[in-house]
């Protein structure tokens, strides 16, 4: 009743009922522009293919290409390279802004300097999608089903249409997801990829029933993972409101005949700081090579992607390392130690037992450090943990940790959103007193 509530009052409310809305309808907008199949494929023979490539085993590689563009890639639709060139975009600009100091002023100068990024975001996310668009462009003329080709008429006007299809929807989502965070509510880069994901349960789910119809998963089994399922994001929604709460005491000061300060508050310090951005970051890194070797018929090129497949030990390693190293670079581009220090001294703020200045910020670093490591843990064993023992089960890819986390971690992201607009206005947020609360950690 508590959350029937909640959402009759989100209609209460017209900024946030328009908010709503809005970001419902350019999501609708991306699953339309995800059915749109790219010119010049016989989308038949294509689907053919891929139902071919899933009986030789090779469904869970597919399904992790395709996760993140919603089922786009393997229907080769305009939006087939996703967000995912545009991720990688942003991660290359936030390790620019570390190694080129010109970057690193830039990133410090506030909201000017923040669009200045995001326009070489824009620009980079242009070019690399140029790139991979020619990639698959190549790769589509090579594939053949049988004795017939994928690809009607290839040459160079095939690889120019599909470069300026598959680029021009890049751009247009990226567009979306701008829109979706400036006007809409919660994040729209990770609602798009929250949107994808979703959109494929119903398809693993009947997937699943199948696979009990022919025996081929015990029930036994399905209740197995089922219940792991719901262990995972219970953990995850866990993990996620998890805090260390570090005291933090005000000073009293006398201002004319008024004495301020005094207080007593605490310093709140997520276990999983970054969020679902690790993650993100290390798919989009290994979905990269994984990508072109599924559509580059060399040798080599197809040995090193089935090398990075799900499971295999070197994908196991690069993809744990990947997120252990996203962990700890992201919770330092967005939390600054020194910056919360300098903020504490000047209000006269203090911890306990700590010297204001450089030994609290030294504090509050070594405090974060061991939260991310442990965040950092928390993610690498949501991420491999279930899907290495549902690969043993042949169920669908898509149940996996990685998505799990982002649908958990998103929705969680965008509930509080819509809370925190809900409590501004004295309204009953989804949980009890209106609001999410942290957990103790």
């Amino acid at each position: 009743m508590q959350a029937l509530q909640s959402l009759q009052n989100i209609f209460k409310i017209p900024e946030l009922k328009s908010r709503v809305i809005y970001t419902l309808a350019l999501l609708a907008v991306y699953r339309v522009g995800c059915h749109i199949p790219t010119p010049g494929i016989d989308g038949a023979r294509l689907a053919a293919l891929i139902a071919d490539l899933a009986n030789r085993g090779a469904g869970n590689f597919m399904g992790m290409i395709d996760m993140f563009s919603g089922g786009a890639l393997s229907r080769v639709t305009i939006f087939a390279l996703g967000i995912m060139p545009y991720i990688s975009a942003s991660i290359i600009l936030q390790l620019l802004t570390v190694v080129i100091p010109s970057l690193g002023k830039l990133a410090k100068e506030g909201e000017q300097g923040r669009k200045k990024i995001t326009k070489y975001t824009r620009y980079l996310t242009v070019g690399i999608s140029i790139i991979q668009s020619l990639f698959i462009a190549v790769g589509l003329e090579q594939m053949t089903f049988g004795n017939n080709a994928i690809v009607a008429n290839p040459g160079l006007s095939f690889k120019i249409i599909t470069i300026i299809t598959l680029t021009s929807g890049t751009a247009f989502i990226m567009w979306l997801g701008e829109q979706i965070t400036e006007r809409g509510i919660g994040n729209g880069i990770s609602l798009i990829i929250f949107a994808g994901i979703v959109a494929r349960f119903p398809a693993g789910v009947v997937k699943t029933i199948d696979l009990v119809r022919n025996q081929s998963l015990s029930i036994f089994m399905m209740v197995f993972i089922v219940a792991l399922m719901i262990a995972v994001v219970g953990f995850i929604i866990y993990m996620e409101r998890g805090q260390r709460k570090l005291p933090v005491h005000y000073a009293k000061r006398v201002v004319g005949r008024r004495v301020y300060g005094g207080q007593q508050t605490h310093l709140p310090l997520k276990v999983n700081v970054s969020g679902v951005i690790p993650p993100i970051f290390a798919s989009s890194i290994v979905l990269f090579p994984m990508t072109m070797g599924s559509f580059i018929q060399v040798q080599w090129v197809q040995d090193f992607s089935q090398m990075l497949s799900p499971g295999r030990p070197l994908y196991i390693v690069l993809y744990s390392t990947l997120i252990f190293f996203f962990a700890y670079f992201y919770t330092a581009v967005v939390f600054n130690p020194v910056d919360v220090a300098d903020n504490l001294k000047k209000h006269g703020g203090f911890i306990p037992g700590i010297r204001p200045g450089k030994t609290t910020s030294d504090y509050i670093y070594r405090v974060l450090n061991r939260l991310t490591f442990v965040g950092g843990i928390y993610l690498i064993g949501v991420c491999l943990l279930p899907e290495l023992l549902i690969r043993q089960t042949s169920v669908p890819f898509y149940f996996g940790g990685t998505s799990l986390l982002i649908v958990v971690g998103v929705g969680l992201d965008t509930v509080s959103q819509i809370e925190s607009h809900l409590v501004t206005r004295s309204y009953d947020g989804f949980l009890k007193k209106g609001k999410l609360r942290g957990r103790r950690g």
